[in-house]
């Protein structure tokens, strides 16, 4: 055996592992100019609709508020007298104006209330009938709701009147009830009442179309777990279907209290253009100050004052708005 036999033979070292495949860097998004202003342009036709509508108006309702304005000033006999807060000093302490927004307040609760109570049994009860039926009803909805409110108040007025309305018919056929000749509007509180019912009628459609298409999206997978966890219909609604529709919910309630505070038409109309004391609103209150007190300054006030309440609305309603979007 030679000596080049007998050598230790060189220890291979072990193959070192491949490195990972690298990943390719993202390309960083430039950020333009323009993605930051278009947005903007796209909006600034609807921005500028709503300043040349709302704008001057409003502006002009804030300058009228704090002057003496009648019909002399209005036809150019006398110039516009600057009065600063006289106006509202005079409208917050009279205890008249205080009755309205109470009236006013009571009516936009009891109208929304009313509302979504009925808004949200008739869409839960729609997610239970078959597809004709269901059908059928949201064409009811949709027609009622596309009715014009002259219209649909004339068909109340006609509805409950005194000699030829239907409604005390219909009562009157009860057992131990006779309403013919009935008066509705005898009184504040039963009229108001019907015209509530007139408000309500016109809102539902709009709510529950509106909870029908939230009603699609809760998970039926989380229904079905809550059954089986032992709750039952009302369980399922509390602690399934209602946190879902809650961003729903609040927005339809914010609407219908900002509609509601608003109702002119429906008051103005079934009281023939003359509302009575126990009828007056806040928007008719206004009204009646305006055009047939012709004192357009206190008009003016009032209606300033109405706008300020809804923008606390508002506000309660963004509020709550973003504290939904944190939680989400």
């Amino acid at each position: 055996m030679s000596a080049a036999d007998t050598r230790t033979p060189a220890k291979v070292p072990p193959p070192r592992p491949a490195p990972p495949p690298s990943v390719p860097a993202r390309p960083r998004a430039r950020r333009t100019s323009g993605g930051a202003a278009a947005p903007w342009a796209l909006l600034a036709p609807c921005l500028i609709v709503l300043a040349l509508v709302m704008g001057y108006p409003l502006v002009r309702l804030v300058t009228l508020s704090f002057q003496r304005f009648g019909q002399s000033q209005l036809w150019g006999f006398r110039a516009a007298e600057p009065v600063g807060l006289a106006n509202f000093t005079h409208v917050l302490g009279d205890g008249e104006f205080w009755t309205v927004v109470l009236r006013t307040i009571l009516f936009a609760a009891g109208s929304v209330i009313f509302t979504m109570v009925a808004g949200m049994l008739i869409a839960l009860l729609l997610q239970r009938v078959s597809g004709w039926v269901k059908t059928l009803v949201n064409i009811a909805l949709v027609a009622s709701w596309g009715m014009p409110i002259i219209v649909a108040t004339t068909v109340f007025k006609w509805l409950f009147d005194s000699d030829y309305g239907i409604f005390n018919a219909l009562l009157s056929k009860l057992p131990g009830i006779d309403m013919i000749g009935h008066n509705w509007f005898a009184s504040g509180p039963q009229g108001l009442a019907v015209i509530m019912l007139l408000v309500v009628w016109g809102a539902v459609p709009f709510v529950v179309i509106t909870l029908g298409a939230g009603l699609t999206q809760v998970p039926k997978e989380l229904e079905e777990a809550a059954r089986l966890d032992g709750a039952g219909s009302w369980g399922v609604f509390r602690y399934v279907t209602l946190p879902i529709l809650k961003p729903i919910v609040v927005m339809l309630t914010t609407l219908s209290v900002i509609w509601d505070m608003g109702v002119f038409p429906q008051v103005f109309v079934m009281r023939g253009g003359h509302p009575e004391a126990e009828f007056q609103l806040l928007t008719t209150y206004s009204y009646d100050r305006a055009f047939v007190v012709n004192d357009y300054g206190q008009g003016s006030a009032i209606a300033l004052i109405t706008v300020l309440l809804l923008l606390g609305v508002v506000a309660v309603y963004m509020r709550q708005m973003l504290k939904i979007g944190e939680v989400e």
